[in-house]
């Protein structure tokens, strides 16, 4: 009885918001995806190009030379993001610090979309575990949302072409956080990443050799699976039928997909832990599972908890406080 009462509070809380996702259509946009790309080129040359991207990810998710002129204010960081787009406030980053001590321990955390303020439980216990938390804002959310809309609808939606620029600013964004932090003297840093902000933390594990440890919560490896099958992006899904299936969608968003790069999140210097809900609607259990796989495969056996809660109730106690106290061990290990 009381499994069905979390399931049932996990499917409110996904449609709490439903009214305000709007089913629009599939839109290319090649050239926001890939800068070099003409509008005019068909969805062959997007499946090339995210082809390519994937092949020389290094490049894709590559940082300028150099690092963005920072401002600081009390706890706040902001700098300029290096992929600009149309939404002015979305091309400044912000980040949030809560530290309880001094530390050479940073933690740069990525939230879940559609976030509408900072997890400041969350903070103030790594803090309180002796770790300076950055919160960064993702593209499109928070100080960086944009005016007029009511959800974080570019970072993720049916246009192909906005969602992979979205997701790789998120990607050079964090990367260009972390290195600043590394100028400034933090010895270590490591990522901690929540639904879509897993699939952010993870790329940039995959690609940041300064990121030792990633802690990826309600994560899983394709980005074009999860949308596809997940109750919270239903609206993306029926905008898609009919003008792409599932296969040619996993092929466009190949970059953004951790399923892409399991023996970058292999490679040595990094330790991967995941917290996963086994009664997962948005996040499905069998995804999350064929990136373990992967990962296994390309030889390194990832920390895994499965926690038997739902999406949203890993947030309710007991289940945060096991996954904080996992994640802080893991962590600080």
């Amino acid at each position: 009885m009381y499994y069905s009462w979390l399931d049932r509070w996990d499917e409110r809380r996904t449609r709490r918001r439903d009214h305000e996702k709007r089913v629009t259509g599939l839109e290319l946009d090649t050239e926001l995806a890939f800068p070099s790309a003409r509008s005019s080129d068909g969805d062959e040359e997007f499946y090339r190009l995210a082809e390519q991207a994937v092949t020389d990810s290094p490049s894709f998710f590559g940082l300028d030379d150099g690092l963005p002129q920072t401002s600081r204010e009390d706890v706040w960081l902001s700098f300029p993001s290096s992929v600009a787009t149309e939404t002015i406030d979305n091309n400044t980053v912000r980040a949030k610090l809560t530290t309880a001590k001094a530390s050479n321990h940073a933690l740069v955390v990525f939230h879940h979309w559609n976030a509408t303020s900072r997890n400041s439980q969350l903070a103030k216990f790594f803090a309180w575990r002796g770790f300076a938390v950055f919160e960064i804002a993702m593209p499109y959310h928070l100080e960086r949302e944009r005016p007029g809309s009511t959800h974080a609808d570019f970072m993720l939606s049916p246009n192909l072409g906005r969602t992979v620029r979205s997701i790789r600013q998120a990607v050079v964004d964090g990367r260009q956080l972390i290195r600043i932090l590394k100028r400034d003297g933090y010895d270590k840093v490591s990522v901690l990443g929540i639904s879509l902000g897993s699939w952010v933390a993870g790329l940039i594990a995959a690609h940041e050799p300064a990121v030792t440890k990633a802690t990826l919560f309600l994560t899983a490896g394709n980005l074009a699976d999860m949308v596809w099958t997940g109750s919270a992006t239903r609206h993306i899904r029926t905008s898609l039928e009919g003008s792409i299936d599932l296969a040619r969608l996993r092929r466009a968003w190949a970059p953004l997909s951790l399923s892409s790069y399991p023996e970058r999140l292999a490679r040595p210097g990094l330790e991967l832990q995941m917290v996963l809900a086994r009664r997962d609607r948005v996040v499905l259990p069998d995804l999350s599972q064929d990136l373990i796989a992967r990962i296994e495969h390309a030889g390194v056996k990832p920390m895994v908890q499965w926690v038997n809660c739902g999406h949203y109730s890993l947030s309710l106690p007991p289940y945060i406080l096991s996954a904080g106290i996992s994640a802080s061990k893991f962590l600080n290990a």
